[in-house]
């Protein structure tokens, strides 16, 4: 029986990268063996067990048969006769195909050393086909790492480009799509998990709302950029200049979906497309199971981000009614992350990108002084019910005109 160190922890530790979770596999040892040593089996689909005392996951060595199609058509051999060189022989690319013993040795068959030094994502084998997700998993790497310097080997992607072709993508569960999504939302350069599903084809197969945006055109003297894909991911990447949370990236990367329904003929404007893409931006969320708070933000700012950049233009009662309809005044942290991408949006253009925008700070500033509307005073005076709601709305108006005149 001898334990591994495999997979992130020895790829990250090789980058010098940051990583709290350790994987290890064992080889030479039956279920048996680990329940006797105290360890306890958590593994569903195959033998792994936590550490009695660490608690990290240790996995029998094991390899993997194509049964079916999808991600989940494997049938899993786990016996003490697989060896650590036939347990990385299945993992998807090179760069997590490396392994360490007790004494700090690597083992490495597949050249994943050679690979983080040269900054290449690589798959391992032919294998990597057989599985949909390890797209997924690839572009995520992408968004992890290239600012690293880190690039796809051109015969990597072309085997993406067959597998989306072969109709492997079309196997994908809409919650696996969103794991993934989910956790590039949250690495250096989301940008690139989007680049890279696109590059491949596979993005117009789970998210074709996103894909129709590239060759979109958009009014040159609003958007120099003209193309709404490339605007889009302009927005993301100030999105994640501005904020680390997954939610405003979500909402930066969806804002404009509407846009990618605007009739040719009213090319290169796009009326009513707020709206639209606020309806769209739900249909999505259904279907790809993306939870209600990511929800609720992007929605809110597909359909709103113009009247953040009207702001300043807006007459008192438009701002409360803003105000309300975004349910600042009971959620003023959701409209807090609604600024920022909506910030994002206006940043998201050529010579833009550093600019001051006053929009943020006025919204915030009206909707201090409209919260300060003394409601309790107000019941002294007799007001009650609709005539006290109507009383609260009309200063909640009248102390965002004297903002407005600041």
């Amino acid at each position: 029986m001898k334990t591994y160190l495999v997979g992130g922890a020895v790829r990250d530790e090789l980058l010098g990268y940051p990583f709290s979770e350790k994987d290890w596999v064992v080889v030479g040892a039956t279920v048996e063996d680990m329940l006797a040593l105290g360890y306890q089996q958590v593994g569903k689909d195959f033998p792994v067990f936590l550490h009695p005392e660490t608690k990290e996951e240790h996995a029998l060595a094991r390899t993997e048969r194509k049964t079916a199609p999808g991600y989940k058509g494997f049938a899993v051999h786990a016996t003490p006769d697989v060896t650590i060189e036939d347990d990385l022989l299945r993992r998807d690319l090179t760069i997590n195909a490396i392994a360490k013993d007790a004494d700090g040795t690597l083992i490495d068959p597949f050249g994943g050393v050679k690979d983080i030094e040269a900054r290449i994502l690589r798959h391992v084998s032919a294998a990597f086909a057989e599985d949909p997700v390890r797209i997924l998993r690839l572009a995520r790497f992408a968004a992890r790492y290239a600012h690293l310097g880190f690039t796809i080997a051109e015969e990597t992607m072309q085997l993406m480009r067959d597998m989306v072709k072969a109709g492997e993508v079309d196997a994908l569960v809409p919650e696996r799509v969103w794991q993934e999504m989910e956790k590039a939302l949250g690495e250096k350069t989301p940008v690139q998990f989007i680049e890279v599903l696109r590059i491949c084809g596979a993005l117009k197969k789970i998210m074709p709302e996103l894909d129709r945006l590239w060759g979109v055109p958009q009014p040159p003297e609003h958007h120099p950029e003209i193309d709404t894909g490339v605007h889009t991911m302009m927005v993301l990447e100030q999105a994640c200049l501005l904020s680390e949370d997954r939610q405003v990236r979500f909402a930066a990367l969806v804002h404009d979906l509407g846009k990618g329904t605007t009739p040719k003929e009213e090319w290169p404007k796009h009326i009513a497309h707020e709206a639209r893409g606020g309806k769209i931006v739900l249909e999505l969320c259904q279907r790809m199971r993306v939870p209600n708070d990511y929800r609720d933000l992007a929605e809110r700012v597909a359909r709103f981000h113009l009247h953040y950049h009207r702001a300043l233009e807006l007459k008192p009662v438009t701002v409360v009614k803003t105000l309300e309809q975004l349910d600042a005044f009971r959620k003023p942290e959701r409209f807090e992350k609604f600024l920022l991408a909506s910030e994002a949006d206006a940043r998201g253009r050529p010579g833009y990108e550093d600019r001051l925008f006053a929009q943020g700070d006025f919204f915030r500033t009206a909707l201090t002084a409209a919260c300060s509307v003394d409601v309790a005073a107000l019941r002294k005076q007799g007001y009650e019910n609709l005539k006290l709601a109507n009383k609260i709305r009309a200063e909640r108006i009248r102390l965002v005109a004297e903002v407005k005149q600041l």
